[in-house]
């Protein structure tokens, strides 16, 4: 699916930002293709904008709070189907939710705007490719040319050619704001899931860390958190799983235990041996 070009947002909040995830369920999906006439749409962008400028102002002002709340207003004016919007302004709620600390809330909004930029471009080199295929032959709302489609710029008419330069340099603008909102929502989840803790979400963190070490128009500050993240979190992520095994393997023999106690055995009956290569375990009965 993709989004009509030229209808990138003229102002971005650049501020550490979330909306309380409303569920985005297959509903949403079965009307995504219906799309508002191009009056109506103009006009409910426009009001989405004006209530994301309050939100941003009432971000600015530390009322992280109110600030969600304006960007779900956002949300509501705002079309489905216009997926930059949407992965906008569902960024800029992770934002608020990680100042308040709610790190589950800022992951699944920081996730949703992620999802919604795949749909524009896609970040693994196979899904690029198929979504270049599935688009072939599509329109968008400002040119009867697909955006994946290569055209060879003759040079024999002077305003095709205009116009062709023109749409290549609202793609490049497009390309441009995708990733730069990917790297903000990469960069808040990341920072969520490292906060919040746990074996899957420092993982989870390590993950993200790397995609943005990958990314070669990162902010040079956000480099050097993303290089100081990658050589800290490997050590939390081992301690995470350690402790995480452990509990796991007393729970089993407390149930074990209860299992075995009718038989006048117990787990001390059985030796469980971990694999340092798989971090596996093996188990020896022994009398």
């Amino acid at each position: 699916m993709t989004t009509t070009t030229g209808l990138v947002p003229t102002e971005q909040c650049d501020k550490d930002t979330t909306v309380v995830p409303d569920d985005e369920s297959s509903d949403d999906e079965v009307f995504h293709d219906a799309r508002f006439p191009a009056e109506e749409e103009a006009n409910l962008l426009k009001e989405a904008h004006d209530i994301k400028k309050e939100a941003n102002q009432l971000f600015s002002s530390g009322c992280y709070d109110q600030a969600i709340s304006s960007y779900d207003r956002a949300l509501a004016s705002c079309p489905n189907y216009l997926d930059f919007d949407v992965a906008v302004l569902r960024c800029n709620i992770s934002a608020c939710w990680l100042k308040l600390a709610d790190w589950k809330a800022a992951i699944d909004s920081a996730t949703m705007s992620i999802d919604r930029l795949e749909k524009i471009i896609p970040s693994e080199p196979s899904q690029l490719a198929q979504h270049a295929e599935t688009n072939t032959s599509k329109q968008t709302n400002n040119t009867a040319q697909d955006n994946d489609a290569v055209v060879e710029i003759s040079g024999d008419d002077a305003d095709v050619e205009e116009k062709e330069l023109q749409r290549l340099k609202e793609l490049d603008e497009t390309r441009s704001n995708v990733l730069r909102i990917r790297a903000k929502a990469l960069m808040r989840r990341a920072k969520a899931k490292s906060q919040m803790g746990g074996w899957a979400n420092l993982q989870g963190a390590v993950e993200d860390y790397q995609v943005l070490d990958n990314m070669e128009s990162l902010p040079f500050d956000d480099k050097r958190i993303v290089q100081r993240a990658l050589r800290e979190l490997p050590g939390r992520v081992g301690e995470a799983r350690e402790k995480e095994m452990g509990e796991m393997m007393s729970k089993m023999k407390d149930l074990g235990n209860g299992i075995l106690k009718p038989f006048g055995l117990s787990t001390d009956n059985f030796n469980f041996v971990q694999d340092p290569k798989t971090g596996g375990y093996s188990m020896n009965f022994q009398s």
